[in-house]
This record gives structure tokens, C-alpha cells and sequence, in this order.
């Protein structure tokens, strides 16, 4: 349904995206899918494999293709297609670990051929090389815009998985074909930039569509966790997958200093493949009665409208818009200084603390800080605000509906 006048003509306009599994990236883009479909375009979400909880969240304005992609073998017909892009991509594509998204090339180029859509906006490494080459292949006329989600540097340095260890010459060949690149923080763009060897004014930077219609509606709903309000202490809250990224081992020994001064408990949702080491290290800590960690749950504001405090121990992140939707359910909030995206959300500390990355003994001090002198809620939920569907929605359409102005490789 339209919300508002559309300062630009209505277009179909298509968003691709691996799936829409349980993490920020998949959530934010069918946000963005509901918001320019609201704004009056026709609105295709692409995915490479229909799956994840958040497909129940995509408005019926919204049509999803399913790619039906289930393995990255659909690239291998590049061999022969596109040779020279195949060359660049088999180190990637002989890994055990081949990323689905580049599966998708061919499919994703039929369905350009088909559907002519005005633009596609990608978004994750992978998808968005896919995007690329699809276009190509696809031999159409639409607009590329590729959407970079983390700070590549910090993804390049702290990779488990030798395939995103690879990624700085597929980046470096790829991304400057597309017709414009967006960074979802400035932190981000400016790392970008410098990696590809691109000007920093090719890289525009659009904050994610975090704050919605139904997020206050969200937040009002039950939750099963009895901590809140029990009046036994207060309750922390930390919301991510259950992997190095997100360093919640810091966040445990932040809080087991903190439990050395004074009663506290803490809730990690999320899931991953450090729960058992997690689980341990709290144990070992002294802390394992005082912390939960009930699984991924797709309503999160539920959890941060009721906690007394937010805290994101990551190591780096893109935009996190967990700390986002934290400061909208009026939730106070702490932050380690990662790049990118904390200090932008919070201005520089003005509206929740920021501490040097791994140091729980910062972390500690700065939690026990705020929980003593809790900010003014609303004006957490007013910095939120600017993270708004409408806001990214207009940006997005200025980007994905200009002219081109990047020559093609």
C-alpha cells in the first residue's frame, strides 16, 4: 500500500539476495522491499533459495522469485560463457564451500531477460558478483547498484572460511562494473574505496531501513523470558550470531566483572557455531546460572523493549542494526567503538557509551555507567528514527533510478 507521495515515477525495481535466513542483511533488504514497494514501485525480491524466517514478513505488495538455487554448480556454465570472469571465480568455486549465491548466474540472468526490471539492487559479496555477471549474460538494460554489508577489510582479517579469504581480487574486478556501489555506513564506504582502488565519491553511503511501521507492534508482544521485571537485578541484552564476529567472549568477562560488584543477568539471543565454547567459557566464569542464551528469535524488540540495557561486543560490523533497533525500542545501549557503524548511530558516544574492542574491563565499567544513569529513552528512539524505512527508501530510489554514470567492464 502507497504511505506517501513517490518523488519519482513508479518502476519495477528488483532486489536479490541469497535467502532470507535469520541475519541483518536478509532482514534489511526485505525491509527495503516493503518500504519501495509502500512508496508505490513494483517491487520483485529475488532470492536464490525461498527460505528463512523472515519470508513471513514480506508484504503481499511484494513478489518474491524463487531462484530455486540449492548449489553454486550453475556457475560452472561460466566456462564456457564468460571465460575470463570463470578464470577469476574458481578458486572460489573449487572450494567445499562454493557460495551458493554465484549458483544463481543463470538463473538470475533469465529472469533479467524476462522480467526487464528498471534496476537490481544486490547485496552480500557474493550476490553481488552474481549480479554482475547476470546482467551481463542477461544482455538488458537495467541498472546495477551492489550493496556492501560489513567492513571488508576486517572481513578479510578475521576469515575462518578460506573462500572469504579470496575475496579482494573477485571485489577488485567485479564491483567497479556495476553502475553504482552503496556502503550501508561511511565507515564501510571509505574501506571499500580504499580496497578497490575506487575514488570515495563512486561509493554512496545509504543507511539500512531499520525502524518500520510494525516495529512498536513488535515490541509489545509477550515474551517468554521471566528475568524481565522480576525485580531480581537488571537484565543485559545481546542480540547476534554465536560467532567470532560478534566476540561475545568479551561480553562474557565484561559481565563477569560486573557480577563481581553487583547483581546482573545477561541474554545473548542468536545461534551459531561458538555456542558450546560460549557456554563453557560462562561456566568457567563463574556466571553460567546469570546467563541465557535461548536460540535466534525473529522478534528481538520484544527482548530490547523489556531489557534494562543493550551491549554489541562485536569486533566489526557494517551498520548493526541491532543497535539500531535497540536505541527504537528505547533500550539504553553500550557499544565497542568497532568499525564500522557504532560511533555513526551513536554520535560519537552522545547517545550510548563506546569502548576500545576486546577490553571487558572498559566494557564493565561502561555497563555499570549506564545502568546507574540510564539515558532519556525517547530521545534513543528519536536518534533511531533516522534509520527509517522512508528515509532509506528515498535514497535508494535516487540511486537506483538515475542515470547511469559507470562505464560497464
Amino acid at each position: 500500500m502507497r504511505q506517501g507521495p513517490t518523488p519519482v515515477e513508479r518502476a519495477r525495481i528488483a532486489l536479490f539476495i541469497r535467502s532470507l535466513k535469520g541475519n541483518g542483511a536478509e532482514r534489511s533488504m526485505g525491509n527495503l522491499a516493503a518500504a519501495l514497494a509502500a512508496r508505490g514501485h513494483e517491487v520483485d525480491l529475488v532470492l536464490a533459495n525461498a527460505s528463512g524466517p523472515f519470508l513471513k514478513d514480506v508484504p503481499p505488495e511484494v513478489r518474491v522469485v524463487d531462484l530455486k538455487v540449492r548449489t553454486a554448480l550453475g556457475a560452472l556454465s561460466l566456462a564456457v560463457r564468460r571465460p575470463s570472469d570463470f578464470a577469476v571465480l574458481l578458486p572460489v568455486l573449487a572450494s567445499p564451500r562454493a557460495p551458493r549465491a554465484l549458483g544463481a548466474i543463470p538463473a538470475l540472468a533469465r529472469y533479467l531477460r524476462a522480467r526487464r526490471p528498471q534496476a537490481l539492487l544486490s547485496a552480500l559479496d557474493m550476490g553481488n558478483v552474481a549480479a554482475v555477471i547476470a546482467r551481463d549474460l542477461a544482455g538488458v538494460d537495467v541498472r546495477v547498484a551492489l550493496s556492501q554489508r560489513n567492513h571488508f577489510t576486517s572481513d578479510l582479517l578475521n576469515a575462518r572460511d578460506p573462500t572469504v579469504a579470496r575475496l579482494a581480487p573477485i571485489v577488485r574486478r567485479f564491483y567497479p562494473r556495476a553502475d553504482r556501489i552503496v556502503a550501508v555506513s561511511d565507515g564501510v564506504a571509505e574501506d571499500l574505496a580504499e580496497r578497490c582502488g575506487l575514488p570515495r565519491t563512486a561509493v554512496a553511503t545509504i543507511y539500512n531501513p531499520v525502524v518500520g511501521p510494525s516495529l512498536a507492534r513488535l515490541a509489545a508482544e509477550p515474551v517468554d523470558e521471566p528475568w524481565y521485571g522480576d525485580g531480581a537485578g537488571p537484565v543485559l541484552l545481546a542480540v547476534g550470531k554465536l560467532k567470532p564476529q560478534k566476540d561475545f567472549p568479551t561480553l562474557l568477562r565484561a559481565f563477569a566483572a560486573l557480577r563481581a560488584t553487583r547483581p546482573a543477568r545477561l541474554v545473548i539471543l542468536g545461534e551459531g557455531p561458538d555456542r558450546a565454547a560460549l557456554e563453557t567459557l560462562a561456566r568457567e566464569l563463574g556466571v553460567g546460572g546469570e546467563v541465557r542464551m535461548p536460540g535466534f528469535d525473529d522478534n528481538p524488540f520484544a527482548h530490547m523493549a523489556r531489557a534494562d540495557l543493550f551491549v554489541l561486543s562485536s569486533a566489526f560490523e557494517g551498520l548493526p542494526g541491532v543497535l539500531i533497533q535497540a536505541l527504537a525500542c528505547g533500550c539504553p545501549a553500550v557499544s565497542t567503538d568497532c568499525p564500522s557503524g557504532p560511533r555513526e548511530i551513536l554520535e560519537g558516544g552522545r547517545h550510548g557509551a563506546l569502548v576500545p574492542v576486546g577490553d571487558a574491563t572498559a566494557l564493565a565499567s561502561a555497563i555499570a555507567r549506564a545502568l546507574d544513569t540510564p539515558p532519556d529513552r525517547a530521545a534513543l528512539r528519536a536518534r533511531a528514527g533516522f534509520f527509517s524505512f522512508e528515509r532509506s527508501a528515498e535514497a535508494y530510489e535516487r540511486v537506483l533510478l538515475a542515470s547511469p554514470d559507470r562505464p560497464r567492464g
